[in-house]
């Protein structure tokens, strides 16, 4: 048993006595709220479990102040009192746990998806939105410090223990405080002074409106990373002004819409990548200071707190995918923690979508309002799972804990499928937090792994099953090119490299610049091959989320890699090939390796194995069409709920 005696002491913020210094950040998740604006049982469920979860504090992400910062279509409307009562009725279903529950104050500026942009200068943002903002005039910043003040009083008279101001991450209070994005000639723009002016009239106008006695947080950015951006050394001058008036705790965050590194960074980032910004500002003020940034072990966040970096820590994203995350750490359960992987997929990109935030590792996250957790089958059943990759080890565990008896048979040698491969490029290891979570489940639920076993009548007849999934997979397709076939280069699939079994010389094509075909780009550069990557799409690696795209893009920033997008193929050489880029034609030779990554072929041949059998058969993941580990493992979890 570990013990965390840093993480779960209590802490005093403002007048408030919060258990332990974890902390559930605000989140955009764009679920929960109905067509009027009015918070939910799906949004107050999804914090339900969190609270119950023994986490100290939480945010709620993100509830705008004014129209016009509206940033996602389903986030909480704060501007006007007819949204107090359904915030009441929220406050009082997660009070049932002794949490300190806190909602943040945001208005989206130039980066709000869906409100009438508005900035403090007409300079549109530097990524992810487009269109020109309008520039606030004198009486229109007034009104906006307003909507904060005024949407702080209607959060106290909701229930909330505290408020949160957004100052960060490139949103409206952002853009007065950064040079780039403020240009303005008046009183709030140009010096330091002028710029910070925004910011404290917020939080003045919050004070007023609430009481002396009121927790207000500031989340605002320790580095911007963009050129003439808000710095680190601006956070250490604020800081102390901050405290002076009253803030009583800082948040600090990093990142805009268009920066690199990036607000939510991807498994190719360092874990707690952002801690040291809140270790430098922590030296200029004596209150809390909470640490953000990829923080997804809870050892990691006590080692933080015990060496005097930050005295709370923010784990975002481990909330999604665990929400006992803080209950298990207590009890030094860290082995039982559904790990986050990093990947994106479901939290941050279905946003950028518009779509409900959900998480691979927790296909509950959204619907924790239907489900109560899994529920006991009336009538258990004998399950034989074909396949013990990501759909097969997921759908297992599901069936395994409602009480179903699931036999696992694998024809290679381990267990992980496709991910043990997908975690050998640069930046990807973490994929195998997947694979080994399922690992420990399985064995903690005795269920029966037999590996280097093909699937046939024999098999199953000694098995008997009730019901059959078959989790087989996919294999790589070669397309149909003329003349590929025919020169002389050396021919392998990415499963080929990855594998190990073959030597490729120092010049590759690689034929497919999706998601694999980038990954395996990134391994042989690293390895000091030269590489041409040629995609017939128009995008690349569209399966990856945005973040993590822009990670891999930029580690592909260099000299000995090249990529093609657009590409019309017009002629196979006997060592290279001649294309078409728009009216562009291009001939690469000197290549004695061509790696094909153009796209999965589902097997599931093993179904004519059930033809005659009175068994019921399920195909998911790749077995029934090659997707995302995120559809993958919702749809394993929704028949493990099922079957």
């Amino acid at each position: 048993m570990t013990a965390l005696k840093f993480l779960f002491t209590p802490i005093k913020i403002g007048n408030m006595d919060v258990k332990n210094r974890l902390v559930m950040p605000p989140m955009g998740i764009n679920f929960g709220v109905d067509e009027e604006g009015n918070v939910t049982d799906q949004l107050w469920e999804y914090f339900l479990v969190r609270a119950k979860g023994g986490t100290g504090m939480i945010i709620v992400g993100g509830g705008a102040v004014h129209p016009t910062g509206l940033d996602l279509p389903k986030l909480p409307r704060l501007w006007d009192d007819k949204f107090i009562p359904a915030l009441k009725k929220m406050t009082d279903v997660v009070h049932q746990y002794n949490v300190k529950f806190g909602m943040q104050l945001l208005h989206g500026g130039r980066q709000a998806y869906l409100g009438r942009k508005v900035a403090p200068s007409p300079i549109p943002a530097l990524g992810v939105v487009t269109g020109m903002p309008k520039e606030l005039t004198i009486p229109e910043i007034k009104e906006m410090v307003d909507a904060f003040g005024d949407s702080s009083r209607r959060c106290k008279e909701a229930g909330f223990d505290f408020v949160e101001i957004h100052a960060s991450h490139g949103y409206l209070i952002t853009e007065f405080l950064a040079p780039n994005s403020n240009k303005r000639q008046d009183e709030y723009g140009g010096s330091f002074e002028n710029r910070i002016r925004f910011l404290l009239e917020v939080l003045h106008n919050i004070k007023e409106k609430t009481d002396s006695d009121f927790p207000v947080g500031v989340r605002i950015n320790g580095e911007d990373y963009v050129k003439d951006g808000w710095t680190i050394e601006d956070t250490k001058r604020i800081a102390p002004i901050l405290e002076k008036e009253r803030a009583d705790y800082l948040h600090i965050s990093a990142g805009i819409y268009g920066s690199f590194p990036i607000t939510i960074p991807s498994m190719y980032s360092q874990q707690c990548c952002f801690v040291h910004l809140a270790e430098e500002v922590k030296k200029k003020v004596s209150i809390p200071v909470i640490a953000v940034g990829r923080i997804k072990n809870p050892e990691f966040a006590d080692r933080i707190i015990k060496e005097g970096k930050a005295d709370m820590v923010s784990m975002g994203r481990a909330h999604l995918a665990d929400p006992e995350i803080a209950s298990k750490s207590q009890a030094g359960m860290i082995a039982a923690i559904r790990p986050c992987i990093g990947c994106c997929l479901g939290c941050v990109n279905n946003c950028f979508l518009l779509e409900a935030a959900t998480c691979v590792m927790n296909p509950e996250v959204n619907r924790e309002y239907m489900f109560k957790g899994p529920q006991k089958a009336a009538t258990p059943k004998k399950i034989l799972v074909a396949g013990a990759g990501p759909a097969g080890l997921a759908v297992s565990r599901m069936a395994a804990i409602r009480g179903h008896k699931v036999i696992i048979c694998e024809e290679k040698g381990y267990i992980g499928g496709m991910i043990k491969l997908a975690a050998v490029p640069p930046g990807r290891s973490e994929l195998l937090d997947l694979v080994e979570y399922y690992q420990r489940e399985l064995d903690k639920l005795h269920v029966e792994i037999r590996l280097n076993v093909n699937l046939d009548k024999e098999l199953i007849i000694s098995i008997d099953p009730d019901a059959v999934v078959l989790a087989t997979g996919s294999i790589p397709k070669i397309p149909r090119i003329e003349g590929l076939l025919d020169s002389e280069m050396d021919i392998h699939s990415v499963l080929d490299v990855l594998e190990g079994n073959i030597t490729v010389g120092d010049q590759v094509l690689v034929l497919g610049g999706n998601q694999a075909g980038l990954e395996i780009a990134d391994f042989l550069v690293e390895k000091g091959k030269e590489v041409m990557v040629l995609h017939r799409d128009e995008h690349f690696a569209i399966e990856m989320a945005r973040n993590d795209r822009t990670y891999l893009r930029e580690r592909l920033k260099k000299s000995n890699v090249q990529l093609y997008k657009s590409v019309t193929i017009k002629q196979f050489l006997p060592t290279g090939i001649i294309f078409c880029v728009k009216d562009n034609e291009i001939r690469l030779e000197g290549f004695r390796d061509i790696v094909i990554s153009e796209g999965m072929a589902s097997i599931r041949n093993a179904a004519n194995l059930f033809r005659d059998m009175d068994i019921s058969v399920h195909i998911i993941g790749d077995a029934k069409n090659p997707r995302s580990l995120l559809y993958s493992q919702t749809e394993a979890d929704e028949l493990g709920r099922s079957i």
